[in-house]
């Protein structure tokens, strides 16, 4: 497997590290597009706003995904907010210099490209799951990725102040069928609370049962 961060290393792009706090703002729907963002650890949220002032989350993001890549595309302005989910590292590459790599360095440009097909992949299962699970599956698998947005340590830590409007607003469900579930989850051992949310890898079992 490509090691990406080395393969960033190697072209010149792996220097500029930024250090985000939990809910700080990474940059705004609406900000010129100008750099693309390499998560090493940490997580971000992504949302978006529509005329009406209604917002939704679109994405989370984690460790080793890309954040920022329309400006690639010659978007002039960032599509949707982003908002670190718990205290994030990123490599922060200028607009430019990643577009001159991509031309330059065939293996950078091939993980790349197999990077977004794969998250494009990702966005039609999130929508296949909006319209077809029921909001308690969405649920597990909701917190499942916050879970490894967190780390890999078993069990499996979340980060201690996420909200229930925020896991309402990732299902597209109330927060009391949020509160509801959350229960159920801790009634039958998929998670506890003992200084954060901590998921149990069980949990999976709800996440993917048909």
């Amino acid at each position: 497997m490509l090691n990406i961060q080395s393969l960033l290393n190697s072209v010149g792009l792996g220097s500029k590290i930024a250090r985000y706090q939990e809910n700080e703002t990474v940059y705004l729907q609406g900000d010129p597009a100008q750099q693309v963002l390499y998560i090493h650890t940490g997580g971000l949220r992504l949302t978006v706003v529509n005329e009406a002032g209604k917002e939704a989350v679109v994405a989370i993001l984690g460790p080793d995904d890309f954040c920022g890549v329309s400006c690639l595309a010659e978007f002039p302005v960032y599509m949707t907010t982003a908002t670190a989910l718990m205290p994030t590292t990123a490599l922060t590459i200028e607009k430019q210099a990643m577009i001159r790599a991509l031309h330059n360095q065939h293996a950078l440009s091939d993980r790349f490209i197999t990077y977004i097909v794969g998250q494009n992949l990702h966005v039609e299962e999130r929508l296949v799951d909006q319209l077809l699970n029921p909001a308690e599956r969405r649920l597990a698998r909701a917190l499942l990725l916050l879970a490894e947005c967190g780390g890999s340590d078993q069990p499996r830590k979340l980060l201690p102040h996420v909200s229930q409007e925020l896991l309402a607003e990732m299902v597209g469900t109330t927060r009391p069928r949020v509160n509801f579930f959350m229960k159920k989850f801790r009634k039958l051992g998929f998670v506890r609370y003992d200084g954060g949310i901590q998921i149990d890898a069980s949990l999976i079992n709800t996440a993917l049962d048909e």
